[in-house]
């Protein structure tokens, strides 16, 4: 490689010398009678002889070495990109240790700490210069070392409990990624975050754009031009967030988690986390483990694969090739030869709900869709799990299911969720807010966004449309919710009014009282230590309350239902104690 950089410039230097020696001669040339050749420091020369041919007025010999003088410039050139585009491997040097993909991604590591801390993409700096591309919020310090095989670099960062690894193949611009962890890091969060240049990839997710903003909540919600934006906002279900970026003026940066890349994640399908946040920075993530509306325990073990790949501005195939993994003895690694697939069926499904199957244990989580009573799972790592069948994102049956490595287990999955013959109903039983009043905003922007119809409270009418009706009640902002019903005679008696939730926040749940007579209070439900729904998620735990309603209480005419929240809790507007709708039946 010095060769060619030396024979490079030693071309460049001769082209240029070549030229401004006989430029004067070959003028000077022109314009003597006797076909003198005079130099500019004076001495003259007559026929001067180069490489076999004569130099003076002879036009041919001119012409021989304006083609020699060529051919140096463009021989000079191809040094040039073939140095800038062939140069894949790993150098160290001063603490900090770069990558060449040799296909334009030049990445800079610091040697201390694991960061990234540059990130060329032909030339052009990618990568913030105040803070850095890293693990959680950066791992302070960790022995980083590289080897090269097979035209597969790899670089890994140690600390006692994390091993990370990015991983560079020749040729490709593709940043591979793989995280081990025997523990949550003593340093932030487990997440991986690429803070990029602002300058270079100004063009983000618009509802997690925070640049100048002022503060509507916490240290995460801003104003900005009217519109509530957070970096919350920028979530997507996991079972749908494969890839996600930002891009800039002929570049674009993903990261791409593809197959079973969240399978030492939790939460399960429908959990959602962060992706973006622009501010003075481009911010991109992957978040492995937070604490951001947690429904069940961490997990440790092997991340990924995931990747950041930089392309010229499009996005990339979500069908990431990692199968080279298996040959570079990753740590916590588990190959497609060591696992194994679930095939079955299911039955007693709600038609018109999409269908999933989850399978989790304390190791690991996957999931995969149903189509026409039939599913197949992803390869799994070996072990036992609970299968779980969801209605959209209501659990509707669950089973055992053990997998062994290059086995395929079967299992049947039916429905047993509660689905009486209603007299009314608002909502369907799926696990979400969905049809209702704000739920389609609710995922993007603030419950306080002027964007948002009013909350109320609402009085509904059985009979309307249930766009009408709240996807979410807060004790200080719209509670009561308010029912109004005509029974018939063949309608009134004993009844049960169910009420499905979706999440709740300071032990928000509901109570109700029926024309003059009040339920009793039900049990706290399931604490999560988060905000929720004001950070754009449904998505906790679902619980069902059903009231029983005493023969008497219902009268054949009008009749009037309130749902409150109650909570030994308190709070202010929409931190108030609150619970999400999923759907209201009587029966």
């Amino acid at each position: 490689m010095d060769f060619l950089i030396l024979l490079s410039a030693m071309t460049s230097i001769f082209t240029f010398v070549a030229t401004w020696f006989f430029r004067p001669w070959e003028y000077n040339s022109r314009k003597s009678s006797r076909g003198m050749a005079r130099w500019r420091n004076g001495l003259s020369v007559r026929n001067i002889k180069w490489d076999g041919f004569v130099a003076g007025r002879n036009s041919t010999s001119r012409l021989h070495f304006t083609m020699v003088k060529i051919w140096l410039s463009l021989f000079s050139i191809a040094l040039y990109v073939h140095l800038a585009f062939a140069a894949f491997g790993v150098t160290t040097s001063s603490g900090k240790l770069v990558v060449d993909s040799g296909a334009g991604l030049v990445t800079t590591i610091n040697t201390a700490n694991g960061d990234i801390t540059s990130l060329q993409y032909n030339g052009k700096e990618l990568q913030d210069s105040t803070k850095f591309t890293q693990l959680s919020s950066g791992l302070g310090s960790a022995t980083v070392t590289s080897s090269v095989a097979n035209n597969i670099a790899t670089i890994t960062i140690r600390t006692s409990t994390i091993t990370h690894y990015y991983i560079v193949k020749s040729g490709v611009n593709t940043l591979y990624i793989g995280t081990y962890a025997s523990a949550e890091p003593s340093v932030g969060e487990l997440r991986f975050i690429a803070r990029l240049s602002k300058s270079a990839l100004p063009n983000g997710p618009v509802q997690s754009e925070v640049n100048g903003g002022s503060t509507v909540e916490g240290s995460d919600v801003f104003m900005v031009n009217g519109q509530t934006r957070s970096k919350f906002y920028s979530s997507v279900r996991f079972i749908e967030d494969q890839v996600h970026g930002v891009t800039g003026s002929g570049v674009g940066a993903y990261v791409v988690i593809p197959g079973t890349g969240y399978e030492s994640s939790s939460g399960g399908p429908f959990f959602r986390d962060i992706d973006n946040q622009g501010s003075a920075q481009q911010e991109v993530y992957f978040y492995m483990n937070s604490n951001h509306e947690q429904t069940e325990s961490y997990r440790t073990g092997f991340f990924g694969p995931y990747a950041l790949v930089i392309t010229s501005g499009s996005a990339p195939s979500a069908n990431l090739d990692t199968s080279f993994f298996a040959n570079l003895g990753l740590q916590g690694y588990v190959p497609a030869s060591g696992r194994g697939t679930v095939k079955g069926s299911y039955s007693g499904t709600l038609s018109g709900l999409p269908v999933t199957i989850g399978f989790k244990n304390s190791a690991a989580q996957y999931w995969t869709t149903g189509s026409g009573g039939s599913f197949t799972s992803p390869l799994m790592k070996p072990g036992t799990y609970t299968a779980t069948l969801y209605e959209g994102e209501l659990e509707a049956g669950t089973a055992s299911v053990s997998v062994s490595a290059g086995g395929t287990a079967s299992l049947s999955l039916k429905s047993s969720t509660s689905r009486p013959s209603t007299i009314w109903s608002i909502g369907v039983a799926d696990g979400t807010p969905s049809g209702f009043l704000n739920a389609d905003k609710i995922q993007t922007m603030h419950p306080s966004d002027t964007r948002m119809s009013s909350w109320g409270p609402v009085t509904f009418t059985i009979g309307n449309s249930a766009s009408q009706f709240p996807m979410a009640q807060f004790k200080s902002v719209n509670s009561p919710t308010t029912i109004k019903w005509t029974a018939s005679s063949s309608q009134i008696g004993a009844r049960t009014l169910r009420i499905r939730t979706t999440e709740a926040f300071a032990g928000g749940r509901p109570s109700i009282t029926v024309n003059s007579w009040s339920s009793a209070l039900p049990g706290t439900p399931t604490a999560i230590d988060s905000r929720g729904v004001t950070r754009g998620t449904w998505r906790g735990v679902n619980a069902l309350y059903d009231f029983a309603i005493p023969s008497g209480v219902l009268v054949s005419g009008s009749n009037t239902i309130q749902i409150n929240v109650v909570s030994g809790s308190s709070g202010d507007a929409f931190l108030s104690p609150n619970f999400v709708f999923d759907s209201v039946e009587l029966f």
